[in-house]
C-alpha cells in the first residue's frame, strides 16, 4: 500500500450523494463545482466548515465511477478527483482499496465481486445486504480472509456518543429515519447499537404504505422501538433515551463529522489492519435488517434473530 492511500469511490444511484460527500471530505472540495451538486444540504453541511480543515491526511479518493456516465465528471470537478474511469474494474492495480457508494442493500455483492476476487480491501455503503443470499456471501468473503467494512454514519454521530451513566439503566429506546426500512433502518439501528452492543433477540414489524415501525428485543432487557417513514425527513436522526433515572433526546445535527468519523475509521482499518467493529456485529446487524422484513411481510410476526443467523 502506498503512502497516501489511494481509493476508488464507484457507484451512484438516486437519492445517494455519497459520492460527492465522501469524496469532498476526504479530499478536499471546490465550493464552485460543489454548489451544483443536486443533493442541496451536501455543500450546506460541508460549507459550516472551514475549507481549508476539510481534508483527511494520509488518503486520497484518485478514481471515480458512477452508474450514469454523465455524473462522474461533476463529481470529479466538485471533489478534486483526477481520474473518471468508463468501467468501475479499471481501477484494479491502479487503487489500494474500494468504496461501493451505492445503498442498495440488494446489489452489493455485484458490485463488489471483482474487487473481492482481486484481493482488494473493499467499504460498502450501509446497509450491506438485505437479502439472506447477499448476507451469505459476504459472510463466505469474510470467512476467506478478504478485507470488508460497512457501517452507517451514524454510529459515528457526535450527539450519539455522548456519557448517558446519569439516565441510568436503559429500559427503552427509540430511534427514527425517513424513507424505507431496506435502505435507511440501518441508521436507526446503528445509531444505538454502539449503546446496548450486540445481542438482539427478536424483530416484530408493523408495516403499512406509509413506512415501517420495528419493535425489537435485546439480551439487556431494552427495548427498541425504531420507525422507517418515508416522508418524514424532518425527523432524521432523532433518538430518544429512557432510563431508571432520566430521559434525553438526542437528534443528528451534525453530519459532516458523522461521515467524517466512518470514513476515518475506514482509512485507519486499512493502514493498521485494526477493525472499528467486529464482522459478525455486522452480520447481526443486517440478520435485524433482514428479520424486519420478513416480519412484515409474514403480516407483522415476531421473527428470531437466531433463526436469521441460522439461514445466514
Amino acid at each position: 500500500m502506498s503512502t497516501e492511500i489511494r481509493l476508488a469511490m464507484l457507484g451512484m444511484i438516486e437519492g445517494n450523494g455519497h459520492p460527492y460527500s465522501w469524496s469532498g471530505i476526504i479530499n478536499g472540495y471546490d465550493p464552485e463545482a460543489m454548489a451544483l451538486c443536486p443533493y442541496a444540504a451536501i455543500p450546506s453541511y460541508m460549507g459550516r466548515q472551514p475549507l481549508e480543515s476539510v481534508r483527511i491526511p494520509g488518503a486520497r479518493v484518485t478514481h471515480i465511477w458512477t452508474d450514469d456516465p454523465a455524473d462522474a465528471p461533476k463529481v470529479a470537478a466538485a471533489s478534486l478527483i483526477e481520474n473518471v474511469v468508463t468501467r468501475p474494474e479499471d481501477v484494479i492495480g491502479q487503487v489500494d482499496a474500494v468504496v461501493i457508494a451505492t445503498d442498495d442493500g440488494t446489489d452489493h455483492v455485484r458490485r463488489a465481486r471483482p474487487f473481492v476476487e482481486a484481493g482488494l480491501p473493499v467499504f460498502v455503503d450501509k446497509p450491506m445486504a438485505t437479502t439472506l443470499e447477499e448476507l451469505r456471501q459476504f459472510v463466505e468473503w469474510h470467512r476467506a480472509g478478504r478485507i470488508l467494512l460497512s457501517t452507517s454514519g451514524m454510529r459515528y454521530a457526535p450527539e450519539m456518543r455522548a456519557d448517558f451513566s446519569s439516565l441510568g439503566d436503559l429500559r427503552w429506546i427509540t430511534s427514527f429515519t425517513c424513507k424505507t426500512w431496506e435502505r435507511y433502518g440501518i441508521h436507526a439501528l446503528e445509531a444505538v447499537e454502539p449503546l446496548t452492543g450486540p445481542g438482539f433477540l427478536t424483530v416484530t414489524t408493523q408495516g403499512g404504505p406509509d413506512g415501517d415501525i420495528v419493535h425489537l428485543t435485546h439480551r439487556s432487557g431494552v427495548r427498541i422501538t425504531l420507525g422507517a417513514l418515508h416522508d418524514a425527513y424532518g425527523s432524521f436522526g432523532a433518538v430518544h433515551l429512557y432510563g431508571t433515572k432520566g430521559e434525553q433526546a438526542l437528534k443528528l445535527t451534525d453530519t459532516y463529522h458523522a461521515f467524517r468519523g466512518q470514513l476515518v475509521a475506514w482509512i485507519d482499518m486499512l493502514r493498521t489492519g485494526r477493525r472499528p467493529l467486529p464482522f459478525e456485529e455486522t452480520v447481526e446487524l443486517m440478520a435485524v435488517i433482514i428479520a424486519g422484513i420478513r416480519s412484515r411481510e409474514q403480516g407483522g410476526r415476531t421473527v428470531a434473530i437466531a433463526d436469521i443467523l441460522a439461514e445466514a
